[in-house]
C-alpha cells in the first residue's frame, strides 16, 4: 500500500516541431502518411475492452480527395449502447476506488507515449481522416492533448486538497467521489485533443465513459483507443461506440444511469441534448451534469489605432487555418474606415494567395472542409452574398468539389452590420467584415456585442490603452476567451482556459480545474472526537 504523499509531476506545455525540410519529425510524418494511404483496415466498436461489429458500415474518406477511403468502421445501435452502458457498469467500481494516483498515472503514462511513437500516427490520422495541414495536426492531436493529459493530472490533486476547517474536538473532511453513473462524451470532428479529452477528463476523475465520436473523425478515435489501452487503461472504462447522433445518443440520453454529458459540437444539437435531459429527468437515478462547448461567431474588433501589418496577419491566421473549422475562428471582423482604406488592397491580394489542397504537399495552408452538407452550405451562403445588397464577395468564393470539398479563403463585406453571415455561424474558411466609421467605435463595439446569441472568442486590436480598455469592458459577456492584439484562436492547456457562455456552451472551461470539478460529487463527512454525554443545554438551566 502507497501511503506516500505522492506530488504529480510538474506538467509543461509540450514543444511544437516544426517540421522543417530534412527533420527526422517530417520524414517520420511521410512515412506514417504513405502507411496510412496504402491500406485500409475495418474499425470495431469496443465495448468492455472486445472489439464488436454490427455489419452497419461506415466509410472514413480524405475530405481533400473524397474518391479515396481509409478505412471502413461499424455503427453502434441501441443494442451496443446498452451493452457499452453495462460494461461502464462493471468497470466502474473497481475504476472508481483505484488510488488515484494511479489512475493519473495512466494519462501521464498516455502523454508520453503520444509525445514519443504514437505522435504521428495520431498526426497523420488527423490529416487524412480531418484535412488538417502538418502544422494544424501538430498543435492539436499531439501538443494539445499532451497538454490536457499532463496538466490535468496535476489538477486532480489540487482538487481533492481543497478541505473544510475543523473545529477543536472534531475533524471535517471532503470526499470527491465519481458520478454515480456513466459518462456519454460525444466529441467532434475538429480536434482530436478534445476528442482525447471529452471522455479522458471525466476518466481521471474514476468515472467510466460510453464515447461517441463524430462520424467524419472515427480514424483517429480507434487509434486514440490503442493508445489508451496501451498505456494500462482498464477495459470498460472509456467504450467507443461511433454511429449518428439519433442511433447512440437516444439510448443513452434516455438510460437511467446517465450521469453526466461531455460534450463539444453545434449549438442546436446541444439545446436537443438538453431538452431531452430535462425530459427525462424523474426517471435519472442522479440529476445528470451537463457540460458543453458549442458554437460561435468570434469576432475581431480594430480601432483607429491598430497596426495594419499586425491585423492583416491575424485576421488571415484567426479566419483561415483549418479551413475556419475552429469554434474559436475569427468569422466577423469590424474595422474602421480609416484603416480598411490601408487595409482592403492588401488583406484581399494576401487571401488570394494562399495556397490550399492536399494536405500531403506541404506547402498548403489549407485543405478541404469536412465533408459534402458543409461544402453545399458554405457555396449557398458565398453564392447569396454575391447577390444580395446588404454584401459584396471582396475576394476568393471559389467552390470546386470534383475532387475535394474545397472552399477557397472568402472574404465578405458587409454593408449591413446585421447582414446574415455575420450572424449565423458557418464553420468554414469565410469571413464577413463591417467597416465603421471611426467616430461610432463605442457604438459599434455595443453591435458587436449584440449581434451574434453566441460569446466563445474575441479579440481587440489597437495601441490606444483607452480604446483597449473600453472593448475590454464593453465586450466583457461576449467571449469567454477574450485577446489582445492576438488572434482569437489557438487556447493553450494551462495557458488560457477554453470556454464561452450564451449560446457557446456552460463555459467550464476545458484544460482547468473548473471542468474536472464537473465530474465528482461530495461527500462530507465530521467525525467528533468527544459526543456530547447529555441532551441539554446551558442554557436550560435557571440557576
Amino acid at each position: 500500500m502507497n501511503n506516500a504523499r505522492v506530488t504529480v509531476p510538474a506538467p509543461r506545455n509540450e514543444p511544437v516541431l516544426n517540421y522543417a525540410p530534412g527533420s527526422p519529425e517530417k520524414a517520420a510524418l511521410r512515412a506514417q502518411l504513405d502507411t496510412f494511404v496504402a491500406d485500409s483496415i475495418e474499425i470495431p466498436l469496443i465495448i468492455g475492452g472486445r472489439n464488436v461489429t454490427t455489419g452497419d458500415l461506415g466509410t472514413c474518406i480524405l475530405p481533400h480527395d473524397h474518391r479515396r477511403s481509409l478505412a471502413t468502421y461499424h455503427k453502434g445501435n441501441a443494442e451496443t449502447v446498452n451493452q457499452a452502458i453495462a460494461a461502464a457498469a462493471d468497470a466502474r467500481a473497481e475504476w472508481s476506488a483505484m488510488p488515484w494516483e494511479s489512475r493519473a498515472a495512466i494519462w501521464l503514462k498516455a502523454a508520453e507515449l503520444l509525445a514519443g511513437r504514437y505522435r504521428q500516427v495520431l498526426n497523420a490520422a488527423t490529416m487524412l481522416n480531418q484535412s488538417k495541414t502538418a502544422f494544424q495536426a501538430e498543435i492539436d492531436a499531439a501538443c494539445e492533448l499532451i497538454d490536457f493529459w499532463r496538466f490535468n493530472a496535476s489538477y486532480l490533486p489540487e482538487i481533492y486538497a481543497q478541505q473544510p476547517a475543523s473545529a477543536p474536538g472534531m475533524w471535517n473532511y471532503v470526499e470527491y467521489r465519481a458520478l454515480e453513473g456513466f459518462i456519454f462524451a460525444a466529441t467532434p470532428f475538429n480536434f482530436t485533443s478534445i476528442a482525447g479529452n471529452l471522455p479522458t477528463s471525466p476518466a481521471l476523475m474514476g468515472n467510466t465513459v460510453v464515447w461517441k465520436p463524430a462520424s467524419t473523425a472515427v480514424f483517429a478515435a480507434y487509434y486514440l483507443m490503442q493508445l489508451f489501452e496501451e498505456a494500462g487503461l482498464p477495459a470498460g472504462v472509456i467504450n467507443l461506440v461511433p454511429g449518428s447522433g439519433g442511433e447512440i445518443g437516444d439510448p443513452a440520453m434516455a438510460h437511467p444511469d446517465l450521469g453526466g454529458v461531455h460534450f463539444t459540437g453545434s449549438t442546436a444539437v446541444f439545446q436537443g441534448m438538453w431538452r431531452t435531459v430535462g425530459a427525462n429527468i424523474a426517471g435519472y437515478k442522479s440529476y445528470p451534469r451537463i457540460v458543453g462547448e458549442t458554437g460561435g461567431k468570434d469576432f475581431v474588433f480594430a480601432h483607429a489605432s491598430a497596426d495594419p501589418d499586425e491585423l492583416a496577419a491575424n485576421l488571415i491566421r484567426g479566419a483561415f487555418e483549418y479551413q475556419g473549422q475552429k469554434c474559436s475562428a475569427a468569422s466577423r471582423a469590424y474595422i474602421p474606415e480609416s484603416l480598411w482604406s490601408r487595409l482592403r488592397d492588401r488583406l484581399c491580394s494576401e487571401v488570394e494567395a494562399i495556397r490550399y489542397g492536399d494536405i500531403a504537399d506541404f506547402t498548403n495552408f489549407m485543405g478541404a472542409v469536412i465533408d459534402k452538407a458543409t461544402f453545399d452550405k458554405l457555396k449557398g451562403y458565398i453564392a447569396a452574398a454575391r447577390t444580395d445588397s446588404g454584401a459584396d464577395v471582396i475576394c476568393g468564393g471559389t467552390c470546386d468539389d470534383r475532387t475535394g470539398y474545397f472552399i477557397a479563403p472568402t472574404i465578405i463585406q458587409a454593408h449591413d452590420p446585421r447582414y446574415t453571415t455575420m450572424e449565423t455561424e458557418l464553420f468554414g474558411p469565410v469571413l464577413t467584415v463591417h467597416v465603421y466609421k471611426d467616430s461610432d467605435y463605442a457604438q459599434t463595439l455595443e453591435l458587436c456585442d449584440t449581434t451574434s446569441p453566441y460569446a466563445l472568442t474575441g479579440a481587440i486590436f489597437g495601441r490606444d490603452r483607452k480604446a483597449i480598455n473600453l472593448a475590454h469592458n464593453t465586450l466583457q459577456h461576449a467571449a469567454g476567451n477574450f485577446y489582445i492584439n492576438d488572434k482569437p484562436t489557438g487556447a493553450v492547456v494551462g495557458q488560457q482556459p477554453f470556454g464561452g457562455s450564451r449560446a457557446s456552451g456552460t463555459n467550464d472551461k476545458a484544460g482547468s480545474f473548473l471542468n474536472l470539478i464537473r465530474w465528482v460529487s461530495t461527500r462530507t463527512t465530521k467525525e467528533t472526537f468527544t459526543p456530547a454525554r447529555d441532551y441539554r443545554y446551558p442554557y436550560m438551566q435557571e440557576r
